[in-house]
């Protein structure tokens, strides 16, 4: 497989570990406080790269030294985006801000084209509206509609949009950063994070072994490996493809909760699935000659 491919190919993996989110945090117990909760996963993430640093024969500490630049776009994209989500979930009902928030695969999808070697074609476009339908279609069944008495919450998550497709685009503006850098992004989120629970909330800490599994579960896959993988991905891989295939996410995360008991199939599951399905096909399409071009490019 192709380098581009195979980056591609490690970029999905996020996809899939953030469809377990819903169902992670539903093991937690819903009673942690957002920043605790928030301190204690990017936490576990931070111990996880430091596990591969050992394994490695080395502290990791040479990946502290990068630039100003891609400090700023790590720090502002993990936590920078979380802090913004938990203010707008205070807000804004949470069905509303998802759906907003939701707004940054397409985000990607725009923002890609400013990038060297990248263009901006219809199919990409038409392929991300569609799955974006498909994703409004499965998170809005229990949206009550948009009232004005919610704009700050509105604005706030619409900002969580282009803080995470700023931070997955300009990420390949820093490309030559290691992804073993952003085990310190997440550690010093984790530090961020517990700042902000010993100023605003309450500790609570989880009461059963299943609380505790949902908390590490959380910490090593969607908000540990995901997080690697991704900027991996975005670097070197198949970005605007990796914006659409990341509608992909909520759909999976509804199975996932179906499965396990925690919801049940429905109309709007199933066309949510076919629209996500078809808008993914068609932006993957579209790619696959741009791709080869830059595959050809990177060679030379």
């Amino acid at each position: 497989m192709a380098p581009h491919s195979t980056a591609t190919l490690i970029g999905s993996v996020s996809v899939v570990l953030w469809g377990t989110l819903a169902l992670l945090t539903r093991l937690t117990g819903g009673q942690i406080p957002e920043f605790q909760l928030m301190a204690m996963t990017f936490g576990v993430a931070f111990l996880l790269m430091c596990a591969r640093w050992r394994m490695q024969g080395h502290s990791g500490v040479q990946f502290i030294k990068q630039s100003p630049l891609a400090w700023c776009i790590g720090i502002a994209g993990l936590f920078g985006y979380h802090l913004a989500y938990f203010k707008a979930m205070t807000l804004a009902p949470a069905v509303e801000v998802s759906l907003i928030a939701y707004l940054w695969p397409l985000f990607i999808v725009l923002l890609s084209s400013l990038l060297p070697g990248e263009t901006l074609r219809r199919q990409h476009i038409f392929g991300t509206v569609l799955a974006l339908t498909g994703c409004w279609l499965l998170v809005a069944r229990n949206s009550d509609g948009f009232a004005w008495a919610y704009l700050d919450g509105y604005l706030i998550a619409f900002s969580c949009a282009l803080i995470w497709s700023s931070y997955s685009v300009l990420s390949r503006v820093v490309r030559s950063v290691p992804t073993d850098a952003v085990g310190w992004f997440c550690g010093m989120t984790a530090l961020l994070a517990l700042v902000c629970h010993l100023l605003w909330e309450t500790t609570v800490w989880p009461v059963n072994a299943l609380q505790w599994v949902g908390v590490i579960g959380l910490g090593i896959g969607p908000v540990g490996i995901a997080f690697f993988t991704w900027d991996y991905g975005v670097k070197h891989g198949n970005i605007q493809l990796l914006g659409t295939l990341a509608y992909s996410a909520p759909l999976i995360s509804t199975l996932l909760l179906v499965l396990a008991g925690f919801g049940e199939a429905t109309g709007a599951l199933i066309a949510a699935s076919i629209l996500i399905t078809a808008g993914s096909l068609i932006a993957g399409r579209s790619k696959t000659r741009a791709g080869t071009a830059e595959q050809k490019r990177e060679q030379a």
